[in-house]
């Protein structure tokens, strides 16, 4: 069965992506949970240990704190308080941490370091994952047992004023509530003062027992100018400001005898170096945590402050305010909070808590007698039994306070290596559901590979023995295998597999296709085995128009892509993987060179015919004059050195990686204040270059829009402060850019339109080559325009030199040495690559800038902020692969099946790494460092597929439709 090599590439792409999926599925792993669905409640709690007697009650010690007010200060990094600065930046709560009645800690947060994790952690205790980082843009309903939902059953009236991700989370929990957007970073101001405009009347009345505040004006300020910004000191000055205001009131309010109050300083998650976060650096981490209540002893002076879990919240303050810890919470009592109460209730709370671990780790782990956390707590209660018995005795020897704190002792080790055990089980892996999306996807790796000669032959088809394999034995005997490997473990598996879940309709149709792949897998290997039978004395290797020679171009795109896979498999490796692409970058300049310097220089030196078939045409010559030659000669000779400058200039512009991204760049130089006229000017000539590179090919409509269009970007960038206008004398921002911003994706769509238009009329009207290639260049042109205005303004000239290498590129590298659509292919994927890191990405979660999402937007609206922030993330690779196909379509004396290798290529070089990432996170899945470095490349590699396989599908369509003669 013979199939058009663009049509099996495709197929092939859409396979590995349901196979990518599955995988997914059981990768992202669920929580630490525990099986009981109900939550916990005052009546479960186990009574008090007691050796011999009766049974004792299970009273709960009375609660520490009356009130209890929580002010969280988004994106408040450890440093800002702990820190040298800290006095400067927040004089009044660095006074109280010195010499007030206080508890200082610096708590860590665990990845992923964004928002509505960490809001879940704080309020359940447990540990979330990576898939919560998609749920963050749109937060569910909170089901699972937390604190919220403890404390309105309990009666606890709560107060809340903040992001509204929390009224999302707990809906209907709140007695009175106000959320703010929490997306919409370009406002650092209002966002804050919806906060603090409640916050007079509240501390004035007595109606309420817990208050939440979540300020989000720093963290807004980070994503847009950073952690060492102007604008961070006013902002700490002013959360300092309310902080003393909310202290004062609750000291006026403290009446004598009555429980005392609790306010509680903390950050959800830090800041990177570059003001994002969602990583695993310290900055991210490493967050404060300030507790201040009359409850506490008065310091003496500063000290170390001590290292927490950030999930240690949630079981202090249930038990602070007389309240069940959460089922989930894998937190531990916080001990200082404790040191001023009796001894017997200190061991009542911790035995509490110990109870709550034990429990779920006998829900989460299978073997949890063996673990040391949990014997040492049978210890501890069974030592806290005894001295609970001599205690209701009437003992008040030196002995017994020796016991009880020797108990104390047992139950604190108790609860750090239980706590310890949970935390490392970070989820329940889906083992089933990735071994079967691996082996799934790597079946149809191997068989794109075995596929590739005949796939870049002459005939451009691929011959699948389908029907041959339908038909064989082995084909059902691997069928009634596989099911019954699938009955066997969805039968005998303790926890529960996605893959078992599904129908057995799917389920058959699944085993059905993995082995027919796996027999015509075997098949096409068997086939071009060298000693495998000839046709028409010929081998199959060998068939018309498939001869191969690999020339050093070849080996060297070959073995590079097939290095860079292997490279994947160290963690160094992925962290600093734009070193690896920057070289290879590199080393290609330097073999095209090398052609450049055999065709122009060693070759002429040959015979005639030969300088016949390397040089232009007679009717080139004819239509060019000798000088126009020449120079295009020593312009082909300039272009890869050109590029290999513009190269190191780009790794010069943004830090990225994981090990040097806090260090100074040019970026950070040209967005300091005293440098603005360099960067106007900068980014003034990027505009006009991309405007002299893109409008070649377009329509004078399209290059008035075009020209308006980049005008528009420079006013917006005037607009929000970051370059200047020559009559302006200052870098005050004078507006949100919203208008001029709009004024650009009018042009945009405008420009998007009218590409569209043309390409359709190619396709259905009129089958006009010159049209099409108009179409796409307009299309192209108007992305272009898109990225111009999400791009920051320090990063035009990543775009200005993309453009440039691309222009000169296709001028005198690809057409004069006539390189074929593969080897074109795979020179742009290398070129998409090393632009993603040109841009200052990295496989960090923390490096995405989410301020682009909101460029034009007055408000948080979802989708054109996911689509906003994906399209300058990924604009490197994007701008790459639509250049690919604008240059294969544009380019006249191609072959007819130049577009179907090209695509082809492109599917084969995004499976390799893919299917490469997914091998490798099934064989290290166990390993901490996959969440915090492999988890964010393995969704870029899938999502980078995703974009591939619609490439390829549009433009093989397009293809077909466009010739359906030669198909």
């Amino acid at each position: 069965m013979k199939v058009r090599s663009s049509v099996f590439a495709s197929f092939i792409l859409i396979s590995e992506v349901i196979g990518i999926a599955l995988f997914l599925r059981g990768f992202f792993p669920v929580p630490v949970k525990s099986s009981l669905s109900a939550k916990n409640r005052l009546s479960d709690l186990p009574a008090e240990p007691l050796t011999g007697g009766s049974v004792n009650s299970s009273r709960l010690p009375q609660p520490l704190f009356k009130r209890v007010v929580i002010m969280l200060v988004d994106a408040l990094r450890e440093d800002f308080v702990f820190g040298p600065n800290g006095r400067m930046y927040m004089p009044y709560t660095r006074h109280v941490v010195e010499r007030g009645s206080s508890n200082s800690f610096v708590a860590k947060a665990r990845p992923p370091t964004v928002t509505m994790p960490r809001i879940k952690a704080l309020t359940t205790g447990s540990i979330p994952g990576f898939i919560d980082v998609v749920m963050n843009l749109n937060s569910p309903a909170l089901l699972e047992d937390n604190l919220i939902w403890q404390a309105k059953t309990a009666g606890k009236r709560i107060v809340f004023y903040g992001d509204d991700t929390w009224v999302r989370l707990f809906p209907k929990h709140f007695m009175e509530y106000d959320g703010t957007t929490s997306f919409f970073v370009s406002d650092y101001t209002e966002v804050d003062n919806n906060v603090t405009r409640h916050l007079d009347s509240t501390l004035k009345r007595d109606d309420w027992d817990i208050l939440i505040l979540h300020y989000l004006g720093l963290d807004h300020i980070g994503h847009i100018s950073g952690p060492h910004s102007s604008l961070i000191q006013p902002k700490l000055l002013e959360m300092d400001d309310i902080l003393k205001k909310i202290h004062s009131a609750l000291i006026s309010k403290e009446a004598e005898g009555s429980l005392p109050y609790l306010l509680v300083l903390c950050g959800d998650h830090g800041m990177s170096e570059t003001g994002s976060h969602g990583g695993s650096s310290e900055p991210e981490v490493n967050t404060p945590l300030v507790l201040i209540s009359p409850a506490f002893k008065r310091k003496v002076g500063m000290e170390k402050p001590g290292v927490v879990e950030q999930v240690d919240l949630t079981p202090t303050l249930a038990l602070g305010l007389g309240l069940p810890i959460s089922q989930n919470s894998v937190g531990r009592l916080i001990p200082g909070v404790l040191d001023e109460t009796s001894l017997r209730d200190q061991l009542r709370f911790l035995h509490l808590n110990g109870h709550q671990l034990s429990c779920l780790l006998k829900d989460s782990i299978l073997n949890y007698e063996k673990e040391a956390g949990f014997e040492q707590f049978r210890v501890a209660e069974k030592a806290h039994g005894s001295w609970m018995k001599l205690y209701l005795e009437g003992n008040t020897s030196e002995v017994l306070t020796n016991m009880g704190k020797k108990v104390l002792k047992q139950y604190l080790e108790a609860l750090a290596a239980m706590s310890s055990a949970l935390s490392k089980q970070l989820g329940k892996y889906d083992l089933y559901s990735m071994i079967a999306g691996m082996v799934f996807v790597f079946q149809l790796l191997l068989v794109l590979l075995l596929a590739m000669p005949e796939a870049l032959s002459g005939e451009a088809a691929v011959d699948l023995p389908v029907l041959s394999v339908l038909l064989s034995l082995p084909f059902y005997l691997l069928c009634l295998l596989l099911a019954s490997v699938h009955v066997l473990v969805c039968t005998s598996a303790e926890s529960s597999c996605y893959f078992c879940s599904l129908s057995w309709g799917l389920v058959f149709a699944a085993v059905a296709f993995s082995s027919a792949m796996f027999c015509i897998l075997v098949s096409m290997a068997a086939r071009q085995l060298p000693l495998g039978p000839k046709i028409h004395g010929k081998s199959p290797l060998k068939s018309s128009g498939s001869e191969w020679s690999l020339s050093e171009l070849d080996v060297l795109l070959l073995a590079g892509t097939v290095g860079h896979t292997l490279s994947l498999a160290a963690s160094s490796f992925v962290e600093e993987e734009h070193q690896t692409w920057y070289f290879l970058l590199n080393t290609l300049c330097l073999a095209v060179f090398q052609d450049v310097c055999r065709k122009y220089f060693r070759e002429q030196r040959g015979s005639g015919d030969e300088e016949d078939h390397i040089l232009p045409s007679k009717d080139y010559h004819s239509a060019h004059p000798k000088a126009e030659i020449f120079s295009e000669k020593w312009l082909a000779l300039a272009t890869p050195p050109f590029t290999l400058l513009c190269c190191r200039l780009l790794r010069s512009l943004n830090q990225t990686g994981v090990q040097w991204a806090h260090l100074p760049d040019v970026g950070h130089w040209l967005n300091s204040s005293e440098h603005r006229t360099v960067l106007s000017l900068l980014a003034a000539f990027c505009l006009v270059l991309i405007y002299l590179l893109v409008q070649r090919r377009c329509s004078w409509v399209s290059k008035v829009a075009l020209a308006l269009g980049l005008l528009g970007v420079y006013s917006y960038r005037a607009a929000v402060g970051n370059v200047l206008f020559p009559w302006q004398h200052s870098s005050r921002a004078t507006s949100k850019g919203t208008v001029e911003a709009r004024f650009v994706y009018v042009f945009v769509l405008g420009i998007l339109f009218t590409g569209s238009k043309d390409l359709l009329r190619s396709q259905i009207i009129t089958a006009d080559a010159k049209l099409k290639s108009r179409g796409l260049w307009e299309i192209y042109s108007g992305l272009v325009l898109l990225v111009s205005l999400l791009f920051r303004a320090h990063n035009l000239p990543v775009l200005c030199c993309c453009l440039l290498i691309q222009t000169l590129m296709a001028q005198f590298i690809w057409k004069r040495l006539h390189y074929d659509a593969a080897q074109t292919t795979i020179m742009h994927y290398w070129f998409g690559q090393a632009f993603f890191y040109f841009q200052g990405n990295s496989n960090n979660i923390a490096t995405v800038d989410i301020s682009v999402g909101f460029v034009g937007l007055e408000s948080y609206v979802e989708a054109p902020a996911i689509f906003l922030t994906a399209l300058s993330t990924y604009a490197g690779p994007l701008l790459w692969v639509c250049h690919l196909v604008c240059y294969l379509s544009s380019e006249r004396d191609r072959s007819p099946v130049a577009v179907g290798h090209g695509c082809y290529c492109l599917a084969l070089l995004r499976s390799v790494p893919a299917a490469a990432y997914i091998v490798l996170v099934t064989v290290l899945r166990y390993h901490l460092f996959i969440w915090s470095v492999f988890s964010p490349k393995l969704l870029y590699e899938s999502m980078h597929l995703l974009l591939t396989a619609g490439v390829c599908l549009i433009f093989n369509t397009m293809e077909q439709s466009h010739s359906p003669s030669k198909s």
